[in-house]
């Protein structure tokens, strides 16, 4: 009896504890801001200038910033309280974040960094990790947790975070979002904490990959210059094989730049040969690997080149205010700094000579037109598991991550769902100074890995099934542009388009529904799909991604149809995407040389894009078209007078 009433007692205690443990888990996961916020402030643009000056670049969107950064009247706490208490709040804001302001965002927090801004799996013992919308169970990846969490989870459409060893790209990784590590001293540092000042740099994330370009363009400050289209896509085969990334994934990449740039401008290398023949001070390397199995691999010492760098630095930056404050530091910062103490002036100018090395051989390889994709990280580990804690875990996730920091080149990370209920993401890397090429490249290639995703993840059909391509093909010989009867199908219309509205009623055969699904239908002599009129009604119903879909999928039944890239374009411009709006609106012309719609479009989505010479030229030929045109003539007066 006494030994069955202790069993009990056992049973209930473990239940209660089981209960704590997942009382704690659900807190965590429930948390309104995601953990992501340290401090809410609010920073606030300044009023819009006056017509007829344009408006702010950044006009309506907010942003957050990692406690990195100085904002006057605060103090910057770098990941540790210790470091909060130690010092006085700053007395102006950095460059970086007042141009933002002024550049017409609001900043509405300080998020949540790595201790010190040295970690690279995201949990913070002081402040509580950061929860990963995209992954909950998983790390949000670091040093810049807080501020990719706070951009995955909405909070805000932007972030600032700060790249070191990758500290930008392995959160935008592990969240899901597009993160953006801009060439090595091409964004300044002033105001913001440094961690190893010759690796840094100013890195930040967003959703949308127009909203990162808007971004770059304020922070960039780079001269007008034509958008170009790459000449090469250079795919590191090697690296994929370093991570869990799928195969269908760079499949995926592949087929997409074969359908906006041509499969010539495909070419395959293995990256680490690449680098042991054009970076020759790696051989004299003598680090011992993490493992201690002495293993030369080309990327491995290089990674190992960059933790010493990184580590030399800070502890260069900071050893006198640890020796004199002895803070609480996470256990595996310690660690690090250990290592790393005993290093000579001669190691320290060996790993400086690699760097040099590698941009030489980053710039040859890609020049000023090509892009280099590899996987962006290995995947991010579990919560709290001892994979995270682990030096092995640091040199895996920041091996990929090295190319661009050693070699202070450019780096995009692009989310491509996931694998195994984790996130995916690849990288695009351009040399260095070609920000805004890149940046471009992302841009219009966006939304073709997103179909390509898209297209992956339905379900495969039986070969009987008629396919959108057989189903337009089938209309084409079936309709009579005069009449409004299509097969089985009898459909009424009350149509008016100027306004994009439409109401759709209709009669079906439902036997013959599966068939005639995506037939286009005949209006007014127009051949127009159900996917395009329910795209207007998406727009009419201000469901501007909606819309955007419904148009994409017209535009695969019929790409020859310049009224459905000309609207695909009006969505856009409702969300942003300038860059996406003014290629539709190209298409469109190229299909439609007096399309005037498409003509105002794209000089809409010129002028908020800086291109104003070229949207005053759309603006002046619609007036061509359409003489009396106001909106033409209004928009046309309006940056004449801004060169007055």
């Amino acid at each position: 009896m006494p030994s069955s009433s202790a069993n009990l007692w056992v049973l209930l205690g473990l239940g209660i504890a089981g209960i704590l443990i997942m009382t704690k888990k659900l807190k965590r996961a429930v948390r309104a801001d995601f953990g992501a916020f340290i401090e809410r402030l609010q920073l606030l643009p300044p009023p819009q200038p006056l017509p007829p000056k344009a408006p702010h670049p950044l006009t309506g969107l907010s942003f957050a910033v990692s406690d990195v950064f100085d904002i006057e009247g605060l103090v910057t706490g770098f990941g540790n309280p210790d470091w909060s208490r130690t010092h006085e709040p700053a007395t102006r804001t950095c460059p970086v974040v007042a141009a933002l302001v002024d550049g017409g965002a609001t900043c509405v927090g300080k998020t949540v960094v790595d201790d010190m801004a040295l970690g690279v799996s995201g949990e913070n013992k002081h402040y509580d990790t950061p929860t990963n919308p995209a992954a909950p169970a998983r790390v949000p990846g670091g040093a810049s947790s807080g501020a990719a969490v706070a951009v995955a989870a909405k909070l805000v459409e932007f972030s600032l975070g700060i790249d070191t060893d990758g500290g930008v790209r392995l959160p935008a990784g592990n969240c899901a979002v597009v993160g953006f590590r801009p060439s090595h001293g091409t964004v300044s540092l002033s105001g913001v904490i440094p961690v190893s000042e010759s690796l840094d740099t100013v890195g930040w994330f967003a959703k949308d990959p127009s909203v990162l370009r808007r971004v770059g363009h304020v922070l960039l400050q780079v001269p007008y210059a034509a958008q170009r289209n790459p000449r090469t896509f250079v795919i590191a085969d090697d690296c994929f094989q370093l991570t869990k990334v799928p195969a269908d994934r760079s499949q995926m990449v592949t087929k997409a730049i074969e359908k906006l740039f041509g499969r010539q401008v495909l070419r395959h290398e293995n990256l680490s040969d690449y680098i042991k023949l054009k970076v020759p001070s790696l051989k004299t390397f003598s680090v011992i690997q993490a493992n201690g199995d002495g293993k030369s691999s080309p990327l491995r010492m290089l990674v190992n080149a960059m933790q010493i760098i990184k580590s030399y630095e800070f502890r260069k930056n900071h050893n006198g205010w640890i020796n004199s404050v002895n803070p609480t530091l996470d256990h595996v910062i310690s660690a690090q700094l250990r290592e790393t103490s005993d290093l000579s002036d001669a190691d320290i100018e060996k790993c400086r000579l690699i760097r040099v090395e590698l941009r030489s051989a980053i710039d040859a390889l890609l020049k000023d037109d090509g892009i280099l994709v590899i996987p962006t990280a290995p995947g991010p580990a579990k919560l709290e598991s001892k994979e995270s804690y682990s030096k092995e875990y640091l040199i895996q996730a920041t091996t990929l991550s090295s190319l661009a920091t050693m070699s202070g080149c450019c780096q995009v990370a692009v989310p491509m769902g996931f694998h195994e209920m984790c996130p995916v993401s690849l990288s695009l890397l351009a040399r260095h100074g070609g920000d805004r090429f890149l940046l471009d490249t992302v841009q219009s290639m966006y939304t073709c890995l997103q179909e390509q995703l898209d297209t992956a993840s339905k379900p495969k059909v039986s070969s009987k099934t008629v396919t959108n391509e057989e189903s337009a093909n089938v209309a084409k010989e079936k309709v009579d542009p005069n009449v409004e009867t299509i097969d089985h199908t009898t459909v009424s219309f009350e149509m008016d388009w100027e306004s994009l509205s439409a109401t759709v009623s209709f009669e079906m055969d439902w036997e013959s529904f599966g068939q005639v699904l995506f037939l286009p239908l005949a209006i007014q002599g127009k051949l127009v799909s159900v996917e395009h009129l329910q795209g207007n009604q998406a727009f009419k119903d201000k469901q501007w991604q909606r819309a955007i879909g419904y148009y994409t999928e017209a535009i695969k039944l019929n790409s020859s149809n310049a009224t459905y890239y000309s609207n695909r374009a009006a969505a856009y411009l409702e969300i942003g995407s300038y860059i996406q709006a003014e290629a539709d609106c190209s298409q469109a012309i190229d299909l439609d040389k007096k399309n005037v719609k498409s003509y105002l479009r794209r000089g809409t989505a010129r002028e908020m894009l800086g291109y104003y010479k070229e949207a005053m030229e759309d603006f002046g030929y619609a007036l061509v078209l359409e003489p009396n045109n106001k909106r033409a003539s209004q928009s046309l007066d309006r940056l004449r007078k801004l060169f007055e």
